[in-house]
Order: C-alpha cells, then structure tokens, then sequence
C-alpha cells in the first residue's frame, strides 16, 4: 500500500501521485502546477484512460489522484470508487469540465474529497490541490453555488423572468453563446478562449438548459428575446 504522509509543511507531499487526464494540455497544465508544489518527475504517474489508470495501480499504489471524469474509455467516477475502496484515507480531487450535478455529487458520493472546474485557473487549481494535500474538502465556487441553489425553495416562474441576465448565465456562458451567435465552433471557441473544448462543450451543455433549448440556433435565438445578446 502506497505511504501516506500528513501535510504540516510543503515539504512533505503524498507520494506518488496519479494524474488520470486524457487531454495533453491538460496533463502538461497539471504536472507544471504539481512541479511546482514541489512533486518531483518520478513522483508522479499519468494515465489517459481508465485502462491505463488501472495498470499503472497494478503496478504502483498511490497515496493521492487527481481525476478526470470524462475519459476515452469510461468515467472516472468508476476508478474513484475502486481508489476510495483501496485505500480510505487517500486524497481524491476531481478535475473536470463537467459541471452537471449528476456528475459532482456521483463524484463525491464514490469518494472523492473535492471538485474543480478544468476553466480555473492555476492559482485556483493550485489552491484546491493544496487544500486536499491539507485534508480539507475543496469545492469549486460554481459548484457550491449550483449545490446552494438546488437546497433553496424555488422561485415563482415571473421572479425569474425579472431576473438580471447574469443570475440566469454566468458571464462566461454569455461570452461563450455570444461566440456561438457569431457562427465559431466549439473547437474554435475554446482555442479563442485558451480553454479545453470538453469545458467549451460543458458549458454549451449548461446554456441549452438554463435557456430550455435543444439546439444552438435556439439558444441564440431564445438569449436574444431574453436581453441576454444584442
């Protein structure tokens, strides 16, 4: 079984350490930010598929995982449930572009200590890390509030229809359908915004259903009968 280590300075860190993440940008992003927690090379270990994750802890325990949900191969949740059952101590942080509350509460349900959005950036990944490195439950502030929401009595259906544009898209789902309107796909909606195209996919998801649309030309058409678009 892979040695755990408590956190009471950076100097000590949980090793090794499983990147499960399918998306190559994504690896590099998150191996620069664990180097620069301190990780050395042979301390971590990546995998791009559940397949390839399962080998790699056939063959190396490990103390800590990051996990992608959306893999080639199957969802992640599957290999956090297997982690959390080899070991019940271990740190799980989930890192992902899906932003559905099916997704996050599965992923905490099957054992995993916290969730952050793949659109944070360094400096709010790098946090969520060293929280779960300290034992705490980092959860993304989108997420919360979607969690909070869902907790709160509903709201009647003409309250809502006075609501401001913002309460209704975030300012980046506004930015992202705004590009929709202007015709660019989603490859090249996340390439303009440095983001992943699974996260520019997410959040195309999220417009359609906050806005109760099946299609982009009716999430744009509906966003501009709304006074969210131009």
């Amino acid at each position: 079984m892979a040695e755990t280590f408590s956190l009471p300075t950076e100097s000590i860190l949980p090793s090794p350490l499983i990147v499960v993440e399918d998306e190559p940008l994504i690896r590099n992003r998150l191996e620069n930010i664990l180097h620069g927690l301190g990780y050395a090379d042979d301390a971590l270990i990546f995998a791009a598929t559940l397949g390839q994750a399962r080998a790699r802890l056939a063959e190396h325990p490990v103390a800590m995982a990051l996990v992608d949900l959306g893999l080639p191969d199957g969802s992640g949740i599957e290999l956090i449930s297997q982690l959390r059952a080899a070991d019940p101590g271990m740190g799980i942080l989930v890192i992902s572009a899906w932003s559905t509350e099916d997704a996050i509460l599965s992923a905490l349900r099957a054992g995993a200590n916290g969730y952050v959005l793949k659109e944070r950036d360094d400096l709010e990944v790098t946090l969520s890390i060293r929280s779960v490195l300290r034992g705490g439950a980092p959860i993304d502030p989108f997420i919360a509030r979607r969690i909070i929401a869902e907790l709160q009595p509903s709201q009647p259906t003409e309250a809502h229809k006075e609501m401001p544009p913002e309460a209704i898209l975030s300012t980046r789902e506004i930015q992202i359908l705004k590009l929709v309107a202007d015709g660019m796909t989603n490859r090249e909606i996340a390439e303009s915004l440095f983001l992943s195209r699974y996260t520019v996919e997410c959040h195309v998801k999220n417009i359609y259903r906050k806005l109760a649309v099946p299609s982009r030309t009716k999430a744009v058409s509906e966003a501009r009968a709304r006074g969210l678009l131009s």
